[in-house]
């Protein structure tokens, strides 16, 4: 069974990203082993039926951490699962903003992309969505100066 696909393919076959309404399809589509949930509010995984392993790494105001390190942890949660051969995916509540940041974060991790200018075009291009606010850029900065 497939499911409409509102998500993107960060690295083909391998990395997802999209937003919470997204989870499902991504782990019925993808058969995804890891989900890295951003959203700063979550009880639970976004889609109870998973079995995937989730991992929640709240991105928000809230969280008791602050943006650089929340990103720095979603970032090496997402390239450990890769790094294992195994199919992750990641989101926050929509899928432009926390996500964008991570993506962008994610493709320099990987060295995929050089800058974080470069990666949130590549970002951009995958998932046009996307929109990365000037406080998460400045995390990102910080993070790959």
């Amino acid at each position: 069974m497939t499911t409409e696909k509102n998500y993107h393919a960060l690295v083909p076959d391998r990395i997802f990203m999209g937003a919470a309404d997204d989870v499902e399809a991504m782990v019925i589509n993808e058969a995804i082993d890891v989900i890295v949930d951003l959203r700063g509010d979550a009880t639970a995984c976004a889609y109870p039926g998973a079995r995937s392993e989730w991992i929640q790494i709240p991105l928000a105001d809230q969280s008791g951490i602050t943006q650089e390190e929340g990103f720095r942890q979603a970032i090496a949660a997402i390239t450990r699962a890769f790094g294992e051969n195994k199919k992750v995916a990641f989101h926050c509540n929509g899928g432009r903003g926390r996500t964008g940041a991570v993506a962008a974060g994610t493709l320099i991790a990987l060295g995929l992309a050089q800058t974080v200018v470069e990666a949130e075009a590549k970002a951009k291009a995958i998932r046009s969505e996307i929109e990365i606010k000037p406080m998460q850029r400045e995390s990102l900065d910080k993070l790959f100066s």
